[in-house]
C-alpha cells in the first residue's frame, strides 16, 4: 500500500503541472488555427488540411518514436516535444501569413506528439499492474482540466487581444512547461529492441493479437469522435454566427464534462468492466452526434457539449490501462505508438474528409456519419 501510494505521489509531482501547461498551448492552438484561417478567409477545406497537417508527422513516426522511447527513456523525447511545439506557436505569431500554418501546424502536431507519448509511456511503465487505471485516470484528469480551459481561454484571448498574440500566449505557455521539465527528471526502465528469442520486433506480431486489435478499434474509433467534435465545432459556431467566446464556452462544456467523469472515475473504476464502459460510451455518443448539428442555441449546444464529454470523458484511461495490460513485456511504448498513429490518423483523416463533406454537403452530414460509425462500432464490440 506504502508503495502504490509513493507511485501515485510521483506521478502527481512528475505530470501534473507540465502536462496542463502543454496541454493547454496544443488544445488552444487547434481552436486557433481553425478561426485564424477562417478570418483569413480559409474555405472549410482549407481548414481541413491545415489542423489535419497537426496529425501528419505523428502518423508517421508514431511507432518508430515508441520503440525509441521503448530503448532511451521518456525525458530526452518530453524535452524535444515541448521545444519543437513551442517553435510551431512562436513562428505563427512572427509571421502570421497562411501559408505559415501548413509550416507550424506539423511542427506542433508531431512536438507534442512526442510529449504525449512520453508521458503515457511514464505512468503505464510505473507502478503495478492493478493500479493503472487510477494512475491513467490521474493523467486523463490533467488533459481534461487543459482540454477545459485550453478552449475555453483561447476563445477570450481570441476576442480581448487577437489571433496573433494568442499565439505568443500559447507559447509562452509552453516555455512553462519545458522550464518545468527541466527541472525535474523523468524516467522508466528501459528494453532491448528484440523478442524473447532474439528476433526483431514488427509491428504486425501487436495486430495478430486479438485483444490487441480491440484495443486499437476502439481508441481508433473514439478518437475519430473526438476529433471530429473539437474540429467541427468551430466551423459550425462560426457558419451559425456565434463569437470566438461563445464557441469557446461550448468547447470548454464539453471540457468540463470530461473533466467531472475523469474525476468520478476512481470511485467506480473497479466494480465495472472497462469494456462494459466503452460500448457504452459509443452507443451514447452516437446518439449525441446525431442531434448535435440540430440546434442552434448556445445554451442547448452547451448542454449537448455536456452530454457528449460525459460520454468520451472516461475512455481514455480503460483504452490505456487495456493497452498497457495486453502488450507484450517491453513493447509498452511501440503499443502505445500503434495507438497514437492510429489516432493521428484519425486527426490528420477526418479535418480532410469531413472538411471536404462539410463544404460539399453541409456540417450536419458530417455528425450524422459519425453517429452512424460510432453506433455500428458499439454494436460490433457488444458481439465480438
Amino acid at each position: 500500500m506504502g508503495g502504490s501510494t509513493a507511485v501515485f505521489a510521483l506521478i502527481l509531482y512528475l505530470v501534473v503541472l507540465p502536462t496542463i501547461l502543454l496541454h493547454l498551448a496544443f488544445a488552444g492552438c487547434r481552436v486557433n488555427l481553425s478561426l485564424f484561417a477562417l478570418n483569413l478567409h480559409a474555405t472549410p477545406l482549407t481548414v481541413g488540411v491545415v489542423v489535419s497537417l497537426l496529425a501528419l508527422l505523428p502518423m508517421i513516426f508514431a511507432v518508430s518514436a515508441g520503440r525509441v522511447m521503448d530503448r532511451i527513456g521518456v525525458r530526452r523525447p518530453m524535452l524535444v516535444g515541448a521545444g519543437a511545439t513551442i517553435a510551431g506557436l512562436a513562428l505563427v505569431y512572427a509571421v502570421p501569413r497562411i501559408e505559415v500554418l501548413f509550416i507550424a501546424s506539423p511542427l506542433v502536431g508531431a512536438g507534442f506528439m512526442l510529449y504525449h507519448m512520453a508521458v503515457n509511456h511514464a505512468v503505464g511503465s510505473i507502478g503495478v499492474p492493478e493500479d493503472r487505471v487510477r494512475n491513467f485516470s490521474v493523467l486523463a484528469l490533467t488533459f481534461s482540466t487543459s482540454n477545459f480551459l485550453g478552449p475555453m481561454l483561447t476563445g477570450f484571448a481570441i476576442d480581448w487581444i487577437g489571433y496573433r498574440q494568442t499565439f505568443l500566449l500559447l507559447a509562452g505557455s509552453a516555455s512553462l512547461a519545458l522550464a518545468v521539465l527541466l527541472l525535474k527528471r523523468i524516467e522508466v526502465a528501459r528494453h532491448k529492441p528484440t523478442d524473447a528469442r532474439g528476433k526483431e520486433r514488427r509491428m504486425m506480431d501487436l495486430w495478430r493479437d486479438r485483444s490487441m486489435r480491440r484495443v486499437f478499434f476502439v481508441s481508433g474509433t473514439l478518437s475519430m469522435a473526438w476529433d471530429l467534435f473539437t474540429f467541427v465545432v468551430p466551423i459550425y459556431g462560426s457558419q451559425i454566427g456565434l463569437s470566438a467566446s461563445k464557441i469557446g464556452l461550448i468547447l470548454g462544456a464539453f471540457g468540463a464534462a470530461i473533466f467531472i467523469v475523469r474525476l468520478a472515475l476512481p470511485l467506480f473504476v473497479h466494480r465495472v468492466s472497462a469494456w462494459r464502459v466503452l460500448i457504452i460510451a459509443m452507443l451514447t455518443t452516437g446518439a449525441g452526434f446525431f442531434v448535435f448539428p440540430l440546434v442552434t442555441t448556445v445554451p442547448v449546444l452547451i448542454a449537448f457539449a455536456f452530454i457528449l464529454g460525459v460520454g468520451l470523458g472516461g475512455t481514455q484511461p480503460m483504452i490505456m490501462s487495456l493497452l498497457y495490460a495486453h502488450a507484450p513485456p517491453g513493447r509498452g511504448g511501440e503499443a502505445n505508438g500503434v495507438r497514437t498513429l492510429l489516432l493521428n490518423f484519425s486527426q490528420a483523416g477526418i479535418p480532410l474528409l469531413f472538411g471536404a463533406l462539410g463544404a460539399a454537403f453541409g456540417i450536419a452530414p458530417a455528425f450524422w456519419a459519425m453517429a452512424t460509425v460510432l453506433a455500428g462500432g458499439g454494436y460490433w464490440l457488444r458481439k465480438s
